[in-house]
């Protein structure tokens, strides 16, 4: 590796704490907090489980429900009765939540976007192809949904 270069690893946990921090910062902004911007996020495709979000977010039980918590209490989600099983919980978004979701998402794709102004098109293109084999490989869930279509 020629000096001044990056090695795959340090590149790779060094670009994690940029988009942390970006995601931070928009979450932040929007009076979240990063795991709650994380929970809309994840609840934009539709209501979850307890146990599947928890899967999801890689969160214990007591951690979830604490989350879970907060976040009603901001009137941003609320939890229902399982449509297959009444005495099951799922979280879903209100129309607020959803709301707040959709302007915290655009905003913080907007903010990773812009991380990425100095690549070219295939050098975009070559990226996602290496973090989404990552991605793959190691069976990370879907908690931003692709923008790309």
């Amino acid at each position: 590796m020629a000096k001044g270069e990056t090695g795959a690893v340090s590149a790779l946990v060094r670009s994690a704490f940029l988009v942390n921090a970006v995601y931070a910062e928009s979450a932040r902004e929007s009076g979240l907090t990063a795991q709650q911007g994380q929970l809309l996020c994840v609840l934009m495709a539709g209501p979850y489980g307890m146990g599947e979000l928890g899967e999801t977010l890689g969160l214990a039980k007591s951690s979830l429900t604490g989350l879970v918590d907060r976040t009603a209490r901001l009137g941003l989600v609320r939890r229902e009765a399982g449509a297959a099983d009444r005495r099951s919980v799922q979280v879903a978004l209100t129309e607020e939540g959803a709301e707040t979701a959709e302007e915290f998402y655009a905003e913080t794709c907007r903010r990773v976007e812009a991380l990425l102004r100095g690549a070219s098109g295939a050098d975009r293109e070559q990226l996602a192809r290496l973090l989404g084999r990552v991605v793959s490989d190691n069976k990370v869930p879907v908690v931003f949904a692709s923008t790309d279509s």
